[in-house]
């Protein structure tokens, strides 16, 4: 969806169709002001702030209304609407970019192009004290619910500086899209968020890229799930026990704020249940995700989102995205800057970077989207699922997510048990377990019941009609 129309500026009135094809690009006339240069580029050089200039965690730089012609920016990302966007997405990443951009016609495009390969690349150059050539990769991405780029540095052979100009609608940091700035440890490794960007109109950012240049841009994970699985140190810690035993489960799994949202609704009466039978087979509570309210559907959005497909095969280690894991098909590293922009859907922005030479290479294909099912369910006294042959034998990856069962015990039932087929023998028992993510790899052959609730045994149930704990359970496939 394309950003907010801008009003134009009541002095000038509406520009025509030949006034706006005579626009030029110019950058705010305050960078041209030899004091503020001077400031800019002794901070630099000190590595102290000044003039919206930080150096902490690594050295980078915000310039707001960094072009000068409201009209020129809303022409220029009218017309960045109008390109092509393909689909990029591995292990890394998931947004749309458009093609490059120096071979582009369109004359706002060119008219920023010339003021990127000129005029700022001068002023970087002087500002920074770095020469630069005149090597400049550009290009537009969008970047939708869910699409992701996770922590990286930029480096590239030659690259010095990377940008990025925003073009999205007034924005707030519940909108996701932050551009993340990483600390770094002894070994120069990513270590925590210290810093957020948020993404603004016509503002451009750009930063020197170095060893420890790692930032990311925020996703719905980064606002909902426990930042700690979000480790890539961690997460190989998770994946080594996980391919050990083909199961974890994975406690305080959500964002506090969060899981007290998502609970307290899943207990308000907004939400009407369904009982799911034939009683020979099942009998539990289920709901139509159409219907509930949002911030329970966010959370299944993010549940079965292509971000959160990458975070499971980085927990497992299991190939549940079909960029990830595959290492017979290299990395994207085009000599483009990796777009960064808010989440928002269908917003744009301008990317690019400065560099010293170049570097290509051949993209993934896209090989269609990963696959996935799931149910919200509520469990309270009597429910229950059995076994039964029309039950569909695969291999999967089967997820819960639990919550409202804090002091749960085993004798009250409600656990999923997993058995061999034919046999009688149980491998293994997934206790509920609140704000627990429970991740279980089965074959083919092993089948799963949800054991019969017992009101009886369980002082938490005061009656049929009181729920016991709510679930989201999802399958994911390879």
């Amino acid at each position: 969806m394309p950003a907010k129309k801008r009003q134009n500026d009541p002095e000038t009135g509406k520009k025509n169709k030949k006034e706006k094809r005579d626009e030029l690009a110019v950058i705010n006339s305050d960078l041209r002001d030899e004091s503020v240069q001077k400031g800019m580029r002794d901070a630099w050089q000190r590595k102290e702030s000044d003039i919206q200039l930080d150096c902490e965690p690594f050295p980078h730089c915000q310039i707001t209304h960094f072009l000068q012609s409201e009209g020129f920016v809303e022409s220029l990302q009218a017309e960045l609407l109008q390109l092509n966007f393909n689909s990029k997405s591995n292990d890394l990443y998931k947004f749309q970019q458009s093609d490059d951009l120096r071979e582009r016609k369109e004359h706002h495009i060119s008219q920023i192009r010339s003021v990127i390969f000129g005029e700022f690349r001068v002023w970087l150059s002087e500002v920074l004290q770095v020469d630069l050539e005149a090597t400049v990769d550009i290009s537009c991405a969008k970047y939708e619910h869910t699409d992701v780029l996770l922590c990286h540095d930029d480096e590239l052979e030659g690259r010095r500086v990377a940008f990025i100009l925003y073009l999205v609608p007034p924005w707030e940091v519940k909108d996701g899209g932050t551009l993340d700035l990483f600390s770094t440890d002894e070994h120069c490794q990513p270590v925590s968020v210290v810093k957020s960007l948020l993404p603004c109109w016509n503002s451009l950012v750009f930063f020197e890229v170095s060893p420890v240049s790692f930032h990311q841009v925020e996703s719905l994970l980064f606002e909902w799930v426990n930042e700690m699985y979000l480790d890539p140190r961690y997460q190989a810690r998770v994946q080594q026990e996980f391919e050990e035993s083909s199961e974890i489960c994975l406690p305080s799994f959500l964002q506090e704020e969060k899981l007290r949202q998502v609970r307290s609704a899943l207990q308000s009466s907004e939400i009407q249940w369904e009982q799911k039978g034939p009683p020979n087979k099942r009998c539990y509570g289920c709901v139509d995700m159409q219907s509930v309210p949002s911030c329970v559907q966010e959370c299944w959005e993010l549940l079965s989102s292509e971000s959160f497909f990458i975070l499971l095969s980085n927990l497992t280690g299991l190939r549940l995205h079909y960029l990830c894991g595959d290492e017979d098909e290299s990395e994207n590293e085009d000599g483009k800057s990796e777009t960064e922009n808010g989440g928002g859907e269908g917003n744009t922005q301008a990317s690019a970077s400065s560099t010293d030479a170049g570097a290509s290479s051949t993209e993934k294909k896209d090989k269609g989207p990963p696959t996935c099912v799931g149910e919200l369910r509520r469990w309270t006294h009597g429910d229950y699922t059995l076994l039964h042959d029309s039950v569909k034998r695969e291999y999967a990856l089967d997820l819960q997510l639990h919550m409202g069962c804090a002091g749960w015990k085993s004798e009250f039932g409600g656990f999923t048990s997993y058995i061999a087929h034919d046999e009688d023998e149980e491998l293994l028992t997934v206790y509920p377990e609140d704000n627990s993510l429970a991740l279980v790899y089965r074959d083919k052959d092993t089948l799963k019941f949800i054991k019969h609730i017992n009101n009886s045994s369980s002082s938490q149930l005061s009656s049929q009609n009181t729920p016991a704990f709510y679930d989201f359970s999802f399958n994911y496939y390879e």
